[in-house]
């Protein structure tokens, strides 16, 4: 796809913005924590994206050059405005479209509110823990492409994330995050 664009097929950004939008999304609502910031994030990414595209050249994949791109992107403009609100959990239609179905309403409502509880903890986290959690445990990325998204060792990656959970998990159990 990459190389389609370089090479000028106008179809070919259009492909890349349709296989990328929801991951870019849904990056900049966990990093940000806010659905319209999160929205405005996307748009400023892929324009980004978009501008930046021809120097892609290849020595990873798109998806983790793409995941490299929004993570620098909300940091820079995440950072004149910390901390992040919490994240929009609450949003009923997110909820209904992870409801399960087999489940009773108060299961459901219990699922919600721990929900909300681990989303508003993760957004409570310093960014360097946040970042390596959110890739890890939402996005699914192995360790190396967070190394190479984040630009960080894989030690140091390896550390954050370890770490990032235990404040997550003190947090949860009511204990501070710092």
């Amino acid at each position: 796809m990459a190389e389609r664009h370089r090479y000028g097929d106008p179809a070919a950004f259009e492909e890349i913005y349709r296989t990328y939008e929801e991951m870019v999304f849904n990056l900049a609502l966990r990093l940000s924590g806010d659905r319209e910031r999160a929205a405005d994030l996307s748009q400023e990414i892929f324009l980004r994206i978009y501008r930046h595209l021809g120097q892609f050249r290849g020595r990873s994949s798109l998806k983790t050059w793409i995941y490299r791109v929004a993570v620098n992107h909300c940091r820079s403009r995440l950072a004149r405005r910390r901390p992040p609100s919490r994240p929009g959990v609450d949003d009923e239609e997110r909820l209904a479209r992870l409801a399960d179905p087999r489940r009773s309403p108060e299961q459901r409502a219990m699922a919600n509110d721990e929900a909300r509880r681990v989303e508003g903890a993760l957004a409570e986290l310093p960014r360097p823990f946040r970042e390596a959690v959110v890739l890890r445990d939402l996005e699914g990325l192995a360790y190396d492409e967070i190394a190479e998204v984040l630009g960080a060792r894989l030690g140091t990656v390896r550390s954050r994330i370890a770490r990032g959970r235990r404040m997550l998990r003190e947090a949860l159990q009511g204990g501070t995050t710092a």
